[in-house]
């Protein structure tokens, strides 16, 4: 949210055209939270969240491992001061030669969904610790992931026992409940999955040791969440449930959660229109839209609160989109967002809850737009 530094930056500053402030005490507070929920489990911050360098130094400094999706990540985590040791290739597509590069980095931790995968790894990155990502159903979630990343339990029990027949350490298993999961119950079902992996391998005398708990953990728009602590005691239940007094070895890989509060997008008020005389609905267009950052504003899932000057008028639902030449650069349509009726063109409009998946998100140059500058604090 809109933090006092933020909004000094702003006034004092005054950057030109659309640009994200990320506050850097807020993502310190949001880690040590994490710390406090969860204090038996290393956190790896998933990169792609927002990989500002500043960032990830910060992050580096204070003991944080780092989930990577690519090797460039990988590189970035170690630039940021990060020893190898702390870095895990999360990403289950892989092409084998970024394997290699990453094993010769000194990576050994990296997951895979399937045989195939664990067969590149053991190729290119012998004696590597593996962990299986099964699948789950993202009931819950405001932005789910399931289907195209994992596998059901029992092909993972398949997918580590050959990794344990090809060398590999077969090290343990992982899932991800869905982004802006709000769901607490969400991963008591994904732990009882993980359980049935653990005791079949078990029976085979493959003993696995980590639970890697993914992401999924929320950060505050428009609807109050959990508190980190919520999530931490409800992880720390399910594990006791499902696995007694041998709780294995965790890890989490925040990434909105640690970010997302932390950023503020200032935007501008392009034009406010109507397609009929008889319209109800105003068209409001920014300065940014889908292809400029907003790209989870998709099915309207994010719905992202707007702060204005003239808060406290009265208003009117709106139609918001983006500036670009592309039909589907419009925000929320279906479900239309009150905006004050006193709203006007050059206004600006402070869209709160950004400092995850916007910079990364934005294209590069489409329609002659730059991508999304950024400012960390």
């Amino acid at each position: 949210m809109a933090t006092q530094r933020i909004i000094d930056f702003l006034a004092t500053r005054r950057p030109d055209g659309p640009c994200l402030v990320v506050d850097l005490d807020v993502v310190a507070d949001n880690f040590r939270a994490f710390e406090r929920a969860l204090p038996d489990s290393r956190i790896y911050y998933a990169i792609k969240a927002n990989p500002a360098p500043e960032i990830l130094r910060m992050l580096a400094k204070m003991g944080s491992s780092f989930d990577a999706a690519s090797v460039a990540e990988v590189e970035m985590a170690m630039n940021a001061g990060a020893p190898a040791s702390r870095i895990s290739f999360g990403n289950t597509i892989k092409k084998e030669r970024d394997i290699a590069r990453a094993y010769q980095l000194g990576v050994r931790l990296f997951a895979v969904d399937c045989v195939e995968e664990v067969e590149k790894i053991a190729r290119v990155a012998a004696g590597s610790r593996v962990f299986c990502r099964v699948l789950t159903d993202g009931a819950g979630a405001e932005w789910p992931l399931s289907r195209k990343f994992g596998c059901v339990p029992v092909m993972a029990v398949d997918v580590l026992r050959r990794a344990h027949a090809l060398g590999l350490e077969a090290y343990g298993v992982s899932f991800h409940v869905g982004s802006q999961q709000t769901d607490l119950a969400a991963w008591d079902r994904a732990l009882g999955d993980a359980r049935q992996v653990f005791a079949a391998l078990a029976e085979e005398g493959i003993v696995l040791r980590m639970v890697n708990l993914g992401g999924g953990f929320p950060t505050r728009y428009l609807r109050d969440v959990p508190a980190a602590e919520a999530y931490g005691q409800a992880i720390f239940d399910a594990l006791r449930k499902h696995f007694g007094n041998a709780i294995p070895e965790t890890i989490i890989e925040p990434g909105r959660g640690m970010v997302g509060n932390a950023g503020v997008i200032k935007s501008e008020v392009v034009l406010i229109s109507k397609k009929a005389d008889n319209d109800n609905v105003r068209w409001v267009f920014l300065d940014i839209g889908k292809f400029g950052g907003l790209a989870e504003t998709m099915d309207e899932a994010i719905r992202y609160p707007l702060v204005t000057r003239h808060d406290g008028d009265a208003t009117a639902p709106c139609v918001l989109a983006g500036p670009t030449c592309d039909s589907a650069d419009v925000l929320y349509e279906k479900t239309p967002y009150p905006l004050p009726l006193s709203l006007t063109i050059g206004d600006e409009v402070l869209i709160e809850g950004t400092g995850a998946y916007t910079t990364t998100y934005s294209a590069v140059a489409f329609n002659g737009f730059e991508p999304l500058r950024s400012y960390v604090i």
